[in-house]
């Protein structure tokens, strides 16, 4: 029997349609990408094909990890902020930044590939830029985002992350924030410290659990699989993460993603870092967290036209099979 669900940290609605569910085998799978490391500008040699670094790891006289700017940016910092109205348009300058984190100088697809300690110099440094581009205070709001595979968006196999610094809060975390304020206004409590504690309750839908983070389906998945890791003590600021807590973010992420890599062999996914705006002081309201979002199944016409998402795979079976499959 089909239900809809809200989640309710976003307010979205989810269509969970069982009776379409199809085993994780049965989803779409993409064909495998060539072989492409001799050409590949994100492996070691090949470092003069992108832009200047901004950052780098280096051990034992070559790189463990890189930063270079995005070659085709969306946003640049070279930019002067300007805007322009015209009647009831508005425009602005495309100031921001586009940064690229190069995770590993190995050739593989996912963050699942690598080892823990290197999963911790990955988040290590996305928490160094974001806390060095939160200093230009044109910068309102800063997204760290994985694309892998072409399905979710990847144009380069290599793995590797985004950083997208803009000048307005978007829409869509702008609600988020609202929404989470009202709760607290309400019952002077975070909404997803709440959420933390009722789903670590239950247990229905806790995929892992560390000493700090907890990793769940979450109630209105809007994808079968999807999968989010919070921190169980309150905190707005990804960046505010104390750097201790890096290297156990770092085997609970990989051992969530390498989790769902099993369940549906090697999937494309998109990995999200959902955390409060840049020039905000810390929240009492809002609560950062990492979305890990399979793409097995497409987006059509209802969902485009509603906003909806159909998920046919429901959260508590999809939390019940991962919990079973070792990492």
């Amino acid at each position: 029997m089909s239900e809809l669900r809200r989640d309710p940290v976003s307010g979205a609605w989810v269509v969970l349609a069982p009776d379409r569910a199809k085993r994780p085998l049965d989803f779409a799978h993409e064909a495998p990408a060539p072989d492409r490391r001799d050409t590949c500008p994100f492996c070691p040699g090949h470092e003069s094909e992108t832009p200047p670094e901004i950052a780098a790891i280096r051990e034992g006289g070559g790189w463990r990890l890189r930063v270079v700017p995005n070659r085709y940016p969306v946003l640049r910092t070279e930019e002067q902020l300007r805007t322009h109205s015209e009647g009831v348009l508005e425009a602005r300058t495309g100031v921001g930044a586009h940064e690229v984190i190069i995770e590993s100088p190995e050739h593989v697809r996912s963050l699942g590939a690598l080892d823990v300690a290197q999963v911790g110099r990955v988040l290590g440094m996305c928490r160094a830029r974001l806390l060095d581009l939160k200093r230009d205070g044109r910068l309102v709001y800063g997204l760290v985002f994985k694309n892998v595979g072409p399905r979710a968006g990847a144009s380069l196999e290599h793995t590797h992350s985004q950083l997208i610094a803009t000048p307005v809060v978007p829409e869509r975390v702008q609600a988020e924030i609202d929404r989470c304020a009202r709760h607290h206004r309400e019952r002077g409590r975070c909404l997803q410290c709440d959420l933390v504690v009722q789903e670590r309750m239950t247990g229905t839908r806790v995929v892992l659990e560390t000493a700090n983070f907890v990793a769940l389906a979450p109630f209105a998945s809007r994808a079968p699989f999807e999968t989010h890791l919070v921190p169980k003590a309150h905190q707005s600021h990804f960046e505010g993460i104390d750097e201790a807590a890096i290297p156990e973010l770092g085997e609970a992420l990989r051992t969530a993603v390498r989790k769902i890599e099993k369940a549906l062999d090697d999937p494309p996914y998109n990995l999200i870092f959902q955390s409060a705006p840049l020039g905000s002081p810390p929240m009492d309201s809002y609560h950062w967290r990492i979305e890990i979002i399979p793409r097995v199944v497409g987006v059509a016409g209802f969902e485009l036209g509603t906003g909806f998402f159909i998920n046919t795979v429901p959260p508590e079976e999809a939390a019940d099979y991962l919990r079973t499959l070792k990492a």
